[in-house]
C-alpha cells in the first residue's frame, strides 16, 4: 500500500500535531501506510507536550504531491489552511471538529466531523470503536491536544465527550491532567522572547467571509497587561502582514488563560472594522476592544464574524 501523509493545518497547534501523530498510529494499526507530518514547526506548548511524552516533532513539509499521491487531513478542511498543493493530491480521509468550508473532492472519501472541543476527542472515540489499545505516549499527546483546544476544559467548546476523553487518557498516560495541563498551557505563554511578527503568525488562520479575506490570530498569555504594552508593535506588524498578503481585516485575540478573558486588536478598512463591531456588539477604541469570556476562535469568534460579514 502506498504511503499517505497525515497532517493538520498551517501554523500547527497541539491539536494539529498531536492528532496527526495519534491518527497515524491508529490508521497504521488498521492496515494503512501513513506518516504524520506537519505544515510548520511546533510552538512552545506543543514542544513541551512532545518532549513530555517522548516524541520527536514530525518533519515539516511545504508540499505533498512530490512525495505522495494521497493525504489524510486532521483538524482542518479549508484549502487555504492546508498544504500549498492540496489540489494536486487525493484527500482520502478527514477527521475534524470545525465548520466545513470551500471543501470538495472528485472522489468519495471518509469524512468525520463532530462538534466537540478537539479533534483528538474524535480520534479517541475511533480508537474505542475499533478496539485498538492506546499506548501511554499516544494517550499523553492526545490528552495534551484536548487540554490545549479546550483550555483545560474551560472553553465553551468543551463537551462531555472531551471531559470523558481527558479522564480516560490521563489515566492511561499516568498524569494528573489538571496539574500537567496548567504547566503545559503556561509553557506556551512565554511571548517575551518572540517578535511581534512571529507571535501574530504562531496560531493564525485565514477565512473567506463573503468575499473578504479575514485573518484571525490568537496568543495565550498569563499577563494580559504585559502583552498589551506591545500593542503598537502588534498593530504595525498586523498592518504589514495585511498589506503583504491581501488580508482585508486582521484580528489578534490575546487571551488570558487564567481568567478566560481576552482583548482584541483589529486592523482593516472602515468597512471591515464596522463589521467587526457589528459582530461583537462592541466599539473599537484605538483599534482595541475588550472581549470578556471570549476564548474560542472556532465558537466565539468565527461564527459572529461570519454572520456579520454575510448579513
Amino acid at each position: 500500500m502506498e504511503k499517505e501523509f497525515i497532517f493538520g493545518h498551517q501554523n500547527p497547534d497541539t491539536d494539529a500535531i498531536g492528532t496527526a501523530i495519534a491518527y497515524s498510529y491508529l490508521q497504521n494499526k488498521l492496515g494503512y501506510n501513513t506518516e504524520a507530518v506537519a505544515l510548520g514547526e511546533p510552538n512552545d506548548e506543543t514542544t513541551y507536550a512532545l518532549k513530555t511524552f517522548g516524541f520527536e516533532a514530525p518533519r515539516v513539509i511545504e508540499k505533498a504531491a512530490d512525495e505522495v499521491k494521497a493525504v489524510m487531513l486532521v483538524d482542518h478542511n479549508e484549502p487555504q489552511q492546508s498544504v500549498s498543493d492540496i489540489d494536486q493530491v487525493k484527500v482520502t480521509h478527514v477527521v475534524d471538529h470545525h465548520r466545513i468550508m470551500n471543501f470538495n473532492t472528485a472522489d468519495p472519501l471518509y469524512y468525520r466531523a463532530e462538534p466537540v472541543g478537539c479533534t483528538s476527542t474524535v480520534v479517541w472515540k475511533m480508537f474505542n470503536e475499533q478496539g485498538v489499545e492506546i499506548p501511554k505516549n499516544i494517550a499523553g499527546i492526545m490528552l495534551s491536544a484536548i487540554i490545549s483546544d479546550t483550555l483545560l476544559l474551560k472553553s465553551p467548546t468543551t463537551t462531555d465527550f472531551d471531559k470523558q476523553a481527558v479522564e480516560a487518557l490521563a489515566e492511561i498516560a499516568g498524569v494528573d491532567y489538571k496539574e500537567y495541563g496548567l504547566t503545559m498551557l503556561k509553557a506556551g505563554t512565554n511571548i517575551a522572547s518572540k517578535s511581534e511578527e512571529d507571535l501574530i503568525d504562531l496560531d493564525a488562520k485565514s477565512f473567506e467571509l463573503n468575499g473578504h479575506t479575514v485573518r484571525v490570530a490568537q496568543i495565550n498569555v498569563v499577563d494580559l497587561a504585559e502583552a498589551m504594552e506591545r500593542k503598537e508593535a502588534f498593530l504595525s506588524s498586523m498592518s504589514q502582514a495585511s498589506e503583504a498578503n491581501g488580508y482585508e481585516m486582521f484580528m489578534l485575540l490575546i487571551t488570558n488563560i487564567l481568567d478566560s478573558d481576552s482583548e482584541a486588536l483589529v486592523v482593516g478598512s472602515d468597512e471591515t472594522k464596522a463589521l467587526f463591531e457589528k459582530a461583537f456588539d462592541a466599539k473599537l477604541v484605538d483599534s482595541e476592544v475588550k472581549l470578556p469570556g471570549v476564548v474560542s476562535r472556532k465558537k466565539q469568534v468565527v461564527p459572529p464574524l461570519t454572520e456579520a460579514f454575510e448579513g
